[in-house]
């Protein structure tokens, strides 16, 4: 049974930092900010811009664009991230309330970066599985950008944290926009590497570790990271969404468009090389900063509407999630024609 994507939406707050102003509050200069770590500017929520809330407003785009009524969604799968609205909420819940899923059910997922990727696989398998589930919403936003400290060093790979919501609707049935394979890789030798260090059980809030800001996310051990992330983060990019491809049918030679998360330019062009990849087969996110788990969905709605994306055309969606977690999942996307089926 074919499962695929009918409608996407995204939200991005209206304001703005520019990597000249990180570099002041950092004391980088503003070459540095642009070029190595590629943000010439990024996206910060406003007043009313709730994790959960933008959403909502992502939700909402996607079930406009897809001409549908809300009550014909049998499931919403909440992709955001765990900082929303409220410390212990299921967000998912609220979120199917205000687009007006009734005769749907809800839950919230998780895997930081890595989760719309991972919820992609997880729906898929719940259809396929539950013939009572035909459609189903992924929605969610992101504003981690709230834990950056920009006068902590060891944080400095995680300035490009942005805001925004995103959302994907899939049904099952359809010929359009074909949703493939997936590969996740996980590895937990790095689960305490980068955490909010106060505010869970080990350490609670109290009033001094919110006077040392303990509150914000920071990495222990920065050196040690980095010495073991080098030696897996590239090679599991590369097997992941390789894995997928294959699992698939596909090879990287196949691939049309990559809808990769931000990082640093240097990064972005060595998977680029090792695929065989050029440029113009995908947007680097410059001008939006790393908004999680929403990138994939940004870089496809940026791919569309600059006419990037044709019928036929082999999508690769690839993330990374502190934790760590890499994932893939391959996209058929458009219509079939002549030349597959």
């Amino acid at each position: 049974m074919d499962i695929g994507i009918v409608s996407k939406g995204i939200y991005l707050p209206d304001k703005y930092i520019t990597g000249e102003e990180i570099g002041r509050l950092a004391n980088i200069p503003k070459e540095i900010v642009e070029t190595k770590m590629g943000i010439r500017k990024k996206t910060i929520p406003g007043k009313n811009d709730h994790t959960c809330q933008m959403g909502i407003y992502a939700a909402k785009e996607a079930i406009d664009r897809a001409s549908i009524d809300p009550k014909e969604i049998d499931l919403v799968i909440y992709i955001g991230e765990e900082h929303k609205e409220y410390p212990l909420w299921t967000a998912g819940i609220k979120l199917q309330e205000e687009i007006g899923a009734n005769h749907a059910w809800a839950f919230d997922v998780a895997m930081r970066c890595g989760t719309t990727i991972m919820a992609l696989k997880v729906a898929k398998s719940m259809m396929l599985s539950d013939q009572s589930i035909r459609t189903v919403l992924l929605a969610g936003g992101y504003r981690n950008g709230d834990f950056i400290d920009y006068n902590n060093p060891r944080t400095r790979f995680m300035y490009n944290l942005g805001a925004g919501g995103g959302a994907l609707l899939l049904k099952k049935g359809t010929k359009r926009n074909l949703v493939l394979e997936s590969a996740i890789v996980t590895d937990g030798s790095f689960s305490e590497d980068v955490i909010v260090t106060a505010g869970g059980t080990k350490n609670p809030i109290t009033a001094v570790n919110l006077q040392n800001g303990l509150y914000q996310l920071d990495v222990p051990d920065p050196q040690g990271m980095k010495r073991r992330l080098e030696q897996k983060s590239m090679d599991n990019f590369l097997k992941v969404i390789r894995e997928a491809l294959y699992k698939s049918g596909y090879s990287e030679k196949d691939i049309d468009y990559l809808a990769i998360l931000h990082m640093k330019r240097s990064a972005h062009e060595y998977v680029l090389r090792e695929l065989g990849l050029s440029e113009n087969q995908t947007i680097y996110l410059e001008n939006y900063g790393h908004i999680g788990q929403i990138d994939q969905i940004l870089s496809l709605e940026l791919a569309d509407q600059r006419g990037m994306l044709h019928d036929g055309d082999i999508v690769v969606l690839v993330s990374a999630g502190i934790g760590y977690a890499w994932g893939a999942t391959v996209i058929r996307w458009g219509t079939p024609n002549h030349n597959f089926c």
